[in-house]
C-alpha cells in the first residue's frame, strides 16, 4: 500500500505560503473560530459528505441544483511545462468530477481560469526574446494538449485574465466602492482586511502581517492590508457564478493566501456572508524519500510528456486514486509499478472470464450463489465509499477483492467439463468491473501504446497472425480422424513434433513479454508486465 501523509494546513506551510509575498510582516492567528457561522445551503442533496476545508469537517454536499452545480478549478499559470505535481491534482478532481457525474447524477459546470499574464511570463518571455502573448499562447495550449493526454475532461469554460481586464477592474473598483479597499499615492490598491473585522482567515485562520508601503497604513492606526494584483482577483468566479459558488478547488498549497483572499474579495464585492460553499483541497505529489512536493522551484519535477513516454494514463490515473485526494502521496518508480500490476490483475481477470463464458477455459463447478452476493455486496460497498468523501482506495480495494473472488472460482481447473456452467454472474461481474473503471476514466481495454510509439499496432497484428497460425498447427497435430485406435495413436505419435514445437514457441514467447494460454477449442494471448494486459483471440 501506498505510504500517505495528511492533507491538514499547518504553520509551516502557511508560513512558506505567505513568505513568498514580498514586504510583508508576521502572520497572526485570526480572531474568529474557523469553520464557525458556516451556512448549510439549500439545494439538491447529492448525497455525498465531502470535506470542507472551510469547517475542517465532512460536510453533506448540496449544491444549487443538480442540473448545473458550479464549480471552479485552478488553472495553471502558462510559464512553462506542466508536471506530475500538477497533473496529480487535476486527475484527482477529474476522477471526483466523474464520480459526481455519473454516479450521483450531477451535471457540472466547471470554469477553469487561466493566468496569462503575470510577472513570471514576463521574465520568461524575456529570457527566450519572444512577446508575453505568444509565450501564453504556446504553454496554455501545451497544458491542455498534457490534460487530454490524462484523460481529463476540460471544463465548461477556459477563461483568461487577459480577456477579462476591463471586467477586474470594475470588479476591484466595486470593492472600492463598498468599503473594503482603497488605492495609494503609488498607484496600488490594498484590500482593507480590517473591514472584514473577525470574518478574515475563515479558510485556514491565518491573517498576514502589515505591509511594508508606508502608504498602505491608513491614518488613524495601523491596518493589516493585502495588495489587490489584477492577475490574482477572482473576476472570473464572479462573472460566472455570480454571488454564490458550490464547490471550489485546487492545490492545498494555494489555500493560503490565495484562496483566502479571494474569499475576502468575492465577499465584500457581492456583500454576501458565504461566497464559496465548499472548498476542496488535493495533497502534493512528494518525490519519494524526500519531504517535499514536486515542484518546478525545486527542480525535482518530472514533465508529464516524459513520464507519459513510460507509463500510460490509467495507470496514473489507478496510482491516484489508491490514496486520499487530500493525502499527500508519494511518487516512485515502485508505486507505479504497483498500480500498474493491479491494472494487469483486473484486466487478465475480464479476459479469463469472457474466455471462460464462450466455453474457452474448462474449471471445476462454479459457485455462482457465492458470487452473485459478493457482486451485491461490492457494489453497496463501492457507493458508500465514494459518498464518503470520494473514498477511491476504499472502492478500488472493493472492486479488488470482487475480482478475487471471481479468480478463485476460475482457477480451480477440471481436464474436463464439469457441472453446470455459470456464464451469467461472469457476465454481470465483468459488466461492473468495466463499468466501474470507466466510470472514473479508465479503460481495461485500451492497448495503453506509449505515446508516440507508432509500431506497437504492426507487433500486435504480427502476433495475432502468429498465434493464429500456431493454432491452426496445433489443431492439425491433435485431429486424428483415423478409424481404427491404433492408427489414430500412430498419427498422434507422428505429428508429436509439431505439438512440440508449438510449446517450443510458446515458452521463447515469453521471455519477449508475450503469453499464449491454450483453451479447449482456441488460443488467446497477452503482453506480460506492460501498462495493461491486451488479451487477443488467437483465431
Amino acid at each position: 500500500m501506498l505510504r500517505t501523509r495528511g492533507a491538514g494546513v499547518g504553520p509551516q506551510l502557511l508560513r512558506a505560503a505567505w513568505g513568498r509575498e514580498a514586504g510583508q510582516g508576521p502572520a497572526r492567528e485570526a480572531s474568529g473560530a474557523r469553520g464557525q457561522g458556516w451556512l448549510q445551503p439549500a439545494g439538491h442533496d447529492t448525497g455525498v459528505k465531502v470535506y470542507n476545508s472551510l469547517t475542517r469537517r465532512k460536510d453533506p454536499l448540496i449544491v444549487s441544483s443538480a442540473d448545473a452545480a458550479s464549480w471552479y478549478s485552478c488553472g495553471p499559470t502558462v510559464y512553462d511545462h506542466a508536471h506530475l505535481g500538477h497533473a496529480c491534482s487535476y486527475v484527482r478532481f477529474d476522477i471526483i468530477r466523474r464520480i459526481l457525474t455519473r454516479v450521483f447524477g450531477c451535471n457540472i459546470v466547471m470554469v477553469m481560469g487561466i493566468t496569462d499574464v503575470d510577472d513570471k511570463i514576463i521574465r520568461r518571455a524575456a529570457e527566450m526574446n519572444v512577446s508575453p502573448a505568444s509565450l501564453a499562447s504556446l504553454y496554455e495550449e501545451d497544458f491542455k494538449q498534457d490534460m487530454a493526454a490524462l484523460k481529463v475532461l476540460p471544463p465548461t469554460v477556459y477563461l483568461r485574465v487577459t480577456e477579462n481586464i476591463p471586467q477586474i477592474i470594475s470588479f476591484i473598483e466595486g470593492i472600492i466602492a463598498n468599503g473594503h479597499a482603497y488605492p495609494t499615492a503609488q498607484g496600488n490598491v490594498y484590500f482593507d482586511l480590517q473591514s472584514r473585522g473577525d470574518r478574515y482567515g475563515k479558510l485556514v485562520g491565518v491573517v498576514p502581517g502589515p505591509v511594508g508601503e508606508p502608504d498602505a497604513w491608513r491614518p488613524g492606526g495601523l491596518r493589516v492590508n493585502v495588495l489587490l494584483k489584477l492577475t490574482r482577483v477572482p473576476l472570473s468566479r464572479s462573472l460566472l457564478f455570480g454571488s454564490q459558488l458550490d464547490i471550489h478547488s485546487g492545490g492545498v498549497d494555494l489555500a493560503f493566501p490565495h484562496h483566502e483572499n479571494e474569499i475576502a474579495q468575492c465577499e465584500a464585492f457581492h456583500r454576501c456572508r458565504q461566497w464559496g460553499n465548499y472548498f476542496l483541497h488535493s495533497g502534493h505529489l512528494h518525490v519519494k524519500g524526500r519531504e517535499e512536493k514536486m515542484s518546478k522551484s525545486l527542480r525535482n519535477y518530472i514533465t508529464i510528456k516524459d513520464f507519459l513516454k513510460t507509463f500510460s494514463p490509467d495507470v496514473f490515473r489507478l496510482f491516484c486514486m489508491r490514496s486520499s485526494y487530500r493525502s499527500a502521496i508519494d511518487y516512485s518508480d515502485g508505486t507505479m509499478l504497483e498500480a500498474k500490476h493491479l491494472l494487469l490483475g483486473a484486466a487478465a481477470f475480464v479476459g479469463d472470464a469472457r474466455a471462460y463464458m464462450k466455453g474457452q477455459l474448462v474449471c471445476g463447478p462454479v459457485r455462482d450463489d457465492v458470487l452473485w452476493e459478493r457482486l451485491r455486496h461490492t457494489k453497496e460497498a463501492v457507493k458508500a465509499a465514494l459518498a464518503d468523501d470520494f473514498d477511491t482506495p476504499a472502492a478500488v480495494d472493493a472492486v479488488m477483492e470482487l475480482v478475487h473472488h471471481g479468480n478463485r472460482q476460475l482457477k480451480a481447473h477440471a481436464q474436463e467439463p464439469s457441472g453446470p456452467r455459470s456464464p451469467a454472474v461472469f457476465g454481470s461481474i465483468v459488466s461492473y468491473v468495466e463499468q466501474f473503471f470507466e466510470t472514473v476514466g479508465i479503460s481495461l481495454a485500451d492497448r495503453q501504446s506509449v505515446a508516440g510509439d507508432s509500431s506497437r499496432a504492426t507487433l500486435h497484428s504480427v502476433v495475432d497472425e502468429l498465434v493464429r497460425f500456431r493454432l491452426r498447427v496445433r489443431q492439425f497435430a491433435l485431429a486424428t480422424g483415423a478409424a481404427t485406435r491404433e492408427a489414430r495413436q500412430q498419427q498422434l505419435l507422428d505429428r508429436q513434433p509439431l505439438l512440440e514445437a508449438c510449446d517450443t514457441l510458446r515458452r521463447d514467447l515469453v521471455a519477449h513479454g508475450i503469453s499464449i494460454k491454450d483453451r479447449s477449442s482456441t488460443s488467446t494471448w497477452e503482453l506480460l508486465d506492460q501498462r495493461t494486459e491486451d488479451r487477443r483471440p488467437g483465431s
